[in-house]
């Protein structure tokens, strides 16, 4: 960084999306409900998973991991937003943004990996189900999980202090209503073509390779359920594949327009939009579409609901 002509930065300015007040207001209300569904429905299927024995498999732990990432990404991403505008400010410390960049990168980054680790975990389970048990144990469903948070925490440090590092000559006018990486690179005004080639090797190693792994996965599972005699049981096998790729294709799709786009489209109005999308919006679904909808998390709810009751009348009772 040039120090001569560095200027210190010591907050920044949000313009998120003040071009229009009724819009505003229409993007609160939405990312409030987003929020709050997503919030709910990631601690309900942390809370039965832990408590009911039935769900100590590897794909609710994964899923497990899946949600408290996605309470981790809404938090880091949305909350800032709603906070400021019920405050009436628009404002983050440098400090502030930093930490919120890194968290919101380090998550989805994490989340890409992941992803790509569950669709594994389902190819072996469908695929290989004899070897499920000795493929995916108790040590590798650990290491995979931990891998895929030390990966995501480690290139999202890397991209934060690439950028933060770089001299902002003054500028603290961020286009976005979240410190968003590339809306933070906007401000930069030095050169920042080593910076574009980090990122760019990043995103490619955690946006089209897990995707094309997934991808690679579930045309086998595929093959696997075309196989299945029953119609009905291969209708569902259709469906559960559908909604899980439907929302991989969602996440992948909004991030890989967003990351790897040519750098001569500068559509920054659209990328708030896409930004909502998988920040709030898949967070939002993912605990439904993987995981509410299934019958073993619709038994597990249901036997919790029925043992707080029991426990409430109880306690009442005793009085």
């Amino acid at each position: 960084m040039d120090k001569t002509n560095a200027t210190v930065v010591s907050n920044f300015i949000f313009l998120g999306f003040t071009h229009c007040s009724q819009l505003e207001v229409i993007t609160f209300v939405l990312c409030l409900l987003m929020y709050l569904i997503s919030l709910l429905g990631n601690i309900i299927l942390i809370s039965v998973s832990v408590l009911d024995s039935h769900l100590h498999t590897p794909m609710y732990f994964f899923l497990s991991n899946l949600s408290c990432l996605d309470i981790w990404y809404t938090s880091s991403a949305l909350t800032p937003m709603l906070a400021n505008f019920v405050s009436g400010k628009s404002t983050i410390s440098f400090s502030g943004c930093a930490a919120q960049m890194y968290f919101s990168l380090a998550m989805g980054s994490t989340e890409c990996v992941l992803l790509s680790v569950m669709a594994y975990d389902r190819y072996v389970a469908i695929c290989n189900p004899l070897r499920y048990p000795i493929i995916m144990n108790k040590k590798i469903c650990v290491q995979t999980a931990a891998g895929s948070w030390v990966t995501g925490s480690f290139t999202a440090l890397v991209e934060t202090v690439s950028v933060l590092q770089l001299s902002l000559c003054g500028r603290s006018v961020i286009n976005h209503f979240t410190c968003e990486i590339l809306a933070v690179l906007r401000l930069v005004c030095v050169d920042t073509s080593k910076v574009q080639l980090i990122m760019l090797v990043i995103s490619v190693l955690l946006l089209p390779m897990p995707m094309l792994l997934i991808c690679i996965s579930y045309a086998f599972i595929l093959s696997s359920i075309l196989r299945i005699s029953s119609l009905d049981g291969r209708s569902k096998a259709f469906s559960t594949c559908a909604a899980h790729l439907s929302v991989v294709v969602l996440f992948y799709g909004t991030a890989l327009s967003m990351y790897l786009k040519p750098s001569t489209i500068d559509s920054q109005e659209v990328d708030k939009f896409i930004a909502l999308v998988y920040a709030g919006l898949t967070p939002m679904l993912n605990p439904i579409i993987y995981s509410l909808r299934n019958r073993e998390v619709k038994v597990a709810v249901k036997k919790l609901l029925v043992r707080n009751s029991v426990c409430a009348l109880s306690v009442s009772s005793s009085k």
